[in-house]
């Protein structure tokens, strides 16, 4: 014992200690790189309140905060990826899938749920891009094609939010037939009359944004989403031209009619219940009268739960 340690032993002087602060509570915005508290931010739906960054929203956090509460309906959880190619690259297609199972919690890159918003009924999806970059394969199609056939059979609307890499390379042709069997299902949603609106999100590229993305009745952009098909380096290499900043931005889609209006994640619920109504032939359920309004109860945030 050095003579330093016997004089604090003596004094009873306790070695200061850093203080532990529980994982997550504190994250930053990928932005502006602020502290936030993850609290506030979870209450702000992912969105930075310094700088309005729209960060990236989980799949089924993303329907439970957009659907009404109490009335979701999870459509196609049944369905599970397979191995039918025994695909390998620097590894096997099962291993991708029993870690992209773990790291998402979900069984695949699409999250299916009927319910309403603000009352209007409606059939959802989305992906969840942590599963393997949201990749499209034989599953998300399948849940894609269920969640029309609940639509139609319902008689109204599909919303999809997408955030996608494109196809799934790992289940080759088969993921690609999944752009042409999306396509068709929407085809059939739209013989029946009912309106498909697309939310595409950070990031929405190749064969996702090649079909079904684009064919919503109306195309909504998040805030400054990168939305395409290659990517920039890969269009000038074969152009061997210079694009434009931000060409690929919704911002610039917008500015070039490519999509039809950019929504704030927190306006979403709002503006695509009323576009449901209007299309539908409901009332708006933003149309009250005066002595309803103060009976109305607030719409409260979900927390996260371990799966959203």
């Amino acid at each position: 014992m050095s003579w330093l340690e016997k004089i604090l032993e003596k004094s009873n002087i306790v070695s200061s200690r850093k203080a532990s602060i529980p994982e997550g509570v504190w994250t930053k915005c990928t932005s502006c790189e602020q502290v936030l508290y993850y609290a506030e931010l979870e209450r702000n739906l992912e969105v930075c309140p310094k700088c309005d960054h729209h960060m990236r929203m989980k799949a089924r956090r993303r329907l439970e905060t957009f659907l009404d509460q109490g009335e979701r309906v999870e459509l196609g959880e049944e369905l599970e990826p397979q191995d039918k190619l025994k695909f390998k690259d620097s590894k096997r297609y099962k291993e991708r899938l029993a870690a992209a199972q773990k790291a998402s919690g979900e069984k695949d890159a699409l999250v299916v749920m009927k319910g309403a918003v603000l009352g209007v009924p409606v059939v959802a999806c989305a992906f969840e891009f942590s599963f393997m970059g949201g990749s499209m394969g034989s599953v998300v199609g399948a849940r894609f094609v269920r969640a029309v056939e609940a639509a139609i059979e319902h008689n109204c609307g599909l919303i999809c939010f997408s955030a996608s890499g494109g196809a799934r390379m790992q289940e080759a042709l088969m993921s690609l037939m999944q752009m042409a069997k999306t396509s068709a299902a929407l085809e059939r949603l739209s013989d029946k009359g009912l309106p498909f609106i697309s939310v595409m999100t950070d990031p929405t590229m190749g064969g996702v944004s090649a079909s079904l993305a684009m064919l919503g009745d109306i195309n909504i952009g998040e805030p400054k989403a990168l939305i395409g098909f290659a990517g920039r380096r890969v269009i000038e290499q074969t152009v061997r031209e210079e694009l434009p900043e931000g060409f690929q931005r919704s911002e610039f889609l917008l500015e070039h009619g490519a999509i039809d209006m950019i929504v704030d994640r927190r306006d979403m619920r709002q503006r695509v219940a009323s576009l449901l109504a209007k299309m539908t032939g409901q009332v708006s359920p933003l149309v009250v009268s005066v002595n309803d309004a103060p009976n109305e109860a607030p719409y409260a945030v979900p927390e996260a739960n371990k799966k959203g």
